[in-house]
C-alpha cells in the first residue's frame, strides 16, 4: 500500500529536521521526504496544522500477559498504546510466570504479531523468576530478541549479583534497567516521606530509598563498564547523582514518567488510590528537578510505567491497594502541558524523549523518519483539547487519576510498518 502524508510539520530529531514536508510510504517503508511530493497514492493523509514524527517508543510498561489477563492483555495494551502514539512498547518481565527464558520471549512476540496494533520490545528478567538469586541466561535471551534485562518491581538487593549482571550484560552489549528501591528503607511505606505523609498519617517512603540504589548501581556500572538505565526516576537527589555520573563518563541513562511530572505528594490528600504509585509521587521540589533534568539532558526519556489494575483492587484502603496507574493514552498531552506549555522543552526535544532517545538506548528500530526505515509514524494535533473520559479508555483497566481532566494535544493518526493503526483519532 502506498500512503502519502501531506502538509505536515515533520519533526525528526535524529535528522535535525523540523519543517513542512510530505512523506511517501511504500511497502511499509519511508521512501521519500520532500517539500512537495506528487504521487498517486492508495491513501492520502492531510496533516496540515499537525506534527508528523517518529512513532513513540515506551521504554517501560506492564502488559500483564501472561498470568493477569483480567487486568490487561497484549492486544488491549498495544491498542491503548497505539491510541497514545506508541508504535513500540517495552514490556516489563513481572508477569506470571516472569519473562526469563526464550519461550516467554517468543510468546510475547507472537502475541504482538497477532494483535497487529504495535510492536513489543521484550525486557527479560535479570534473575530467574525475578527472585534475586540466580542470573538468567542473558545470551540466550538476547538471541531471542531481548535488548535489556530488569527485575522491575524489585531491586536486585545482592550487590555482588548485580555487579555480575552488569558484567555479563556489558559483554553482550545489553542494557540493565534498574528499579531503584531499597526495600529495607521503604519498608511498608505507601507515599513520599515528608510534610504530607505526616499530615495524612500514611506510612512514608523516604527519597533515600531510591537514591541509595541509584548511587550503588551507578558505582557498579562504572566498575563493570556497563550500560545502566534508571527506571522511573523520581527524586531531586537521584537526578543529581545521574548528572554527576554522566559528567564522569559513566554509561548511565534515565527515564521519568508523565505522572511524576504532573502530580505531587500533596495530591494524595484526596486518598485516591489511583495516586498510589511506586516510586511514590514526590514533593514540589522533586517535580521541578525532574523537569529541569529533562531540560538539561540528564533525563533521557519519558516512559509511562503503564500499570493496569482492577477496580476492586484499587477500591481498598490506601495501605492495601496495589501500586500503579495506567498511562499510555495520557502520556503525550500530560508531557506537552507540563513541559512545552511551561517552557521546559520544545516539540523537537519532547519527541526526542518519547522516540529518538528510547530507540538509541534500547538499540531497537524506530525513532527516526529516515528514508528506507520502517514507517512507524505518529501524527499529532498539538492544539486539540479533549476530556479524558472513562468510556474512551482503550486499556482493559481504568485506574487513572486523570479521568475527567481536560487535556491538550492528541494523536490523530498512527502508522506501524506503514499500516494505519489509528485514523482520525480512532484505533482501527
Amino acid at each position: 500500500m502506498q500512503i502519502l502524508i501531506k502538509n505536515g510539520r515533520v519533526i525528526d530529531p535524529e535528522q535535525k529536521v523540523n519543517k513542512i514536508s510530505d512523506i511517501l510510504i511504500e511497502r511499509g517503508k519511508i521512501t521519500r521526504i520532500a517539500p512537495s511530493i506528487k504521487a498517486k497514492a492508495d491513501k492520502t493523509i492531510d496533516a496540515k496544522g499537525k506534527i508528523v514524527a517518529p512513532g513513540f517508543i515506551d521504554m517501560h510498561a506492564h502488559l500483564r500477559e501472561p498470568g493477569q489477563e483480567d487486568k490487561e492483555t497484549i492486544e488491549t495494551g498495544l491498542t491503548a498504546a497505539a491510541a497514545g502514539g506508541f508504535t513500540n512498547v517495552a514490556a516489563m518481565p513481572n508477569t506470571e510466570p516472569a519473562c526469563d527464558n526464550q519461550a516467554q520471549v517468543k510468546f510475547l512476540l507472537n502475541k504482538a504479531s497477532d494483535a497487529r496494533k504495535g510492536k513489543i520490545i521484550p525486557i527479560c528478567a535479570i534473575t530467574k523468576n525475578r527472585e534475586g538469586k540466580e542470573l538468567t541466561e542473558m545470551a540466550e535471551l538476547k538471541d531471542a530478541g531481548c535488548p535489556a534485562v530488569s527485575d522491575d518491581g524489585d531491586s536486585v538487593s545482592d550487590a555482588a549479583l548485580m555487579r555480575r549482571a552488569l558484567e555479563y550484560a556489558s559483554m553482550l552489549d545489553m542494557v540493565v534497567i534498574s528499579h531503584c528501591e531499597d526495600k529495607a528503607l521503604a519498608e511498608n511505606g505507601v507515599m513520599h516521606e515528608g510534610y504530607w505523609s505526616t499530615v495524612l498519617g500514611l506510612a512514608p517512603i523516604p527519597a533515600e530509598a531510591e537514591m541509595n540504589i541509584v548511587k550503588r548501581d551507578i558505582q557498579l556500572a562504572e566498575l563493570a563498564d556497563a550500560r545502566l538505565h534508571i527506571a522511573h526516576i523520581s527524586t531531586k537527589g537521584s537526578v543529581e547523582l545521574v548528572k554527576e555520573a554522566k559528567k564522569k563518563g559513566i554509561k548511565v541513562t534515565a527515564e521519568v514518567t508523565p505522572h511524576h511530572l504532573t502530580l505531587k505528594d500533596e495530591d494524595l490528600k484526596t486518598y485516591d488510590t489511583n495516586l498510589k504509585v511506586n516510586p511514590p509521587l514526590r514533593s514540589a521540589g522533586d517535580v521541578k528537578a525532574l523537569k529541569e533534568g529533562l531540560k538539561d539532558g540528564t533525563i533521557d526519556a519519558i516512559a509511562t510505567d503503564h500499570a493496569p489494575h482492577l477496580e476492586n483492587e484499587k477500591e481498598k484502603e490506601f495501605d492495601y491497594a496495589p501500586f500503579g496507574m495506567i498511562g499510555f493514552e495520557t502520556a503525550l498531552p500530560l508531557a506537552a502541558m507540563k513541559l512545552i506549555d511551561e517552557k521546559y522543552l520544545d516539540w523537537t526535544k519532547l519527541i526526542e524523549k518519547f522516540s529518538t532517545n528510547p530507540a538509541k538506548i534500547l538499540g531497537c528500530e524506530g525513532g527516526t523518519l529516515k528514508e528506507g526505515k520502517a514507517a512507524d509514524v505518529v501524527i499529532i494535533d498539538p492544539e486539540k483539547e479533549w476530556v479524558y473520559e472513562k468510556k474512551l479508555i482503550k486499556s482493559r483497566s481504568s485506574n487513572s487519576p486523570f479521568i475527567g481532566w481536560k487535556l491538550k494535544g492528541a494523536v490523530t493518526d498512527l502508522l506501524v510498518d506503514g499500516r494505519i493503526v489509528v485514523k482520525d483519532g480512532e484505533v482501527v
